[in-house]
């Protein structure tokens, strides 16, 4: 487990933002080579994972699909004494940015910090608020001739936070949202070294999602699995939010039912979990799932698409906090449920047109 924690570490701490995740990209590749029969990058620079399976027959296609980039930051402006105006890429919550030690990524890596006019010079309207993301600013603690020399408008900036391992199994950091779930194709890829299967999985570190889960949506074009399960993170329990709408940290991965599941993947991963005696929650989602699923269902004549959670406090900031067993439980339960998958139960996926 040491190790998996090591590779969510090396994972969080990487920098990787939509559209430029090559940093974590070089991680997982390095640890998986040995794990699976062929790992490649596509056009969008989704990592697809080759896993061949067993026996003889047609090899049901199973694509599981973890989102490898992460919420950033970009100069939008250089304004007078050389402080940067920032956008997002993704979605930050602009109340936990100020304050935050910030790396830019411009002709040399520059360190800063973000900042704002302080209480003692706002109006007493503007102390009740919070910063909007239009007022924040960065500062690189030198002249402005020299900051435009090492930075242009469209460098990505991000948060420098070092990952945290807290008290009992939980651990904290930045972009948790989704390398952890990253952390748990890898952990599934391992099992799978011990367990004999059919299908053909295709582990797809996937890029783009925080913008529009572009890179699924591609990878799923590519692939045609007969099947896909999407694994990202969900909302975590903590005060002020309703029970019903978060899950306890610790409790196990999380299973979604709804609109956008297929319903048979559901039961089968709910199955799954009881056998294997892996922990899990159920969360209903009454449309939208927001994740790769989303995108995964609808591509050429549809996916059958299930979704697989882990539970997460303080999402979209820098100290997302979960505990390592829902990560670990995770990657668990993918690869029981691929080990229990056969040509027979993909066939009765398409009882939509039995029916």
């Amino acid at each position: 487990m040491q190790n998996d924690k090591a590779l969510l570490s090396q994972l969080t701490e990487s920098v990787g933002g939509s559209g430029d995740e090559g940093e974590p990209r070089k991680i997982l590749m390095d640890k998986v080579r040995n794990l699976v029969d062929e790992v490649s990058v596509d056009y969008l620079g989704n990592v697809i994972m080759r896993k061949n399976g067993e026996g003889l027959g047609r090899h049901p296609r199973i694509m599981l699909a973890a989102h490898l980039d992460e919420i950033t930051l970009i100069v939008k402006k250089i304004g007078d004494g050389g402080f940067l105006r920032i956008a997002q890429v993704g979605g930050f919550d602009p109340r936990t940015l100020l304050g935050q030690e910030v790396t830019v990524f411009g002709r040399e890596h520059l360190y800063g910090i973000i900042g704002s006019k302080p209480p003692h010079l706002s109006t007493l309207e503007e102390r009740k608020k919070s910063v909007p993301l239009d007022e924040l600013f960065v500062d690189l603690g030198m002249a402005e001739a020299k900051v435009r020399e090492l930075v242009r408008v469209g460098d990505r900036l991000t948060i420098r936070r070092k990952t945290m391992e807290l008290a009992g199994d939980r651990m904290s950091g930045k972009s948790m949202d989704n390398r952890a779930s990253v952390t748990a194709l890898a952990i599934c890829l391992e099992q799978l070294k011990k367990l004999r299967f059919q299908p053909d999985v295709y582990a797809v570190a996937t890029t783009q999602e925080e913008i529009g889960a572009f890179g699924a949506e591609t990878a799923g074009f590519r692939l045609q699995p007969d099947l896909a399960i999407a694994i990202d993170v969900c909302h975590g329990e903590m005060p002020g939010v309703e029970a019903d709408l978060a899950k306890k940290l610790g409790d196990g991965p999380v299973i979604t039912f709804g609109p956008r599941i297929h319903p048979k993947l559901y039961k089968k991963l709910l199955d799954t979990a009881k056998k294997a005696r892996i922990p899990f929650q159920i969360e209903v989602s009454q449309g939208p799932t927001w994740t790769d699923a989303d995108n995964l269902q609808v591509v050429q004549m549809g996916i059958p698409t299930a979704l697989i959670s882990i539970p997460l406090r303080y999402m979209h900031t820098s100290v997302e906090t979960l505990e390592f067993s829902d990560v670990k439980n995770a990657g668990l339960l993918l690869a029981h449920f691929i080990a229990n998958l056969n040509s027979d139960f993909v066939e009765e996926l398409t009882w939509y047109l039995k029916n």
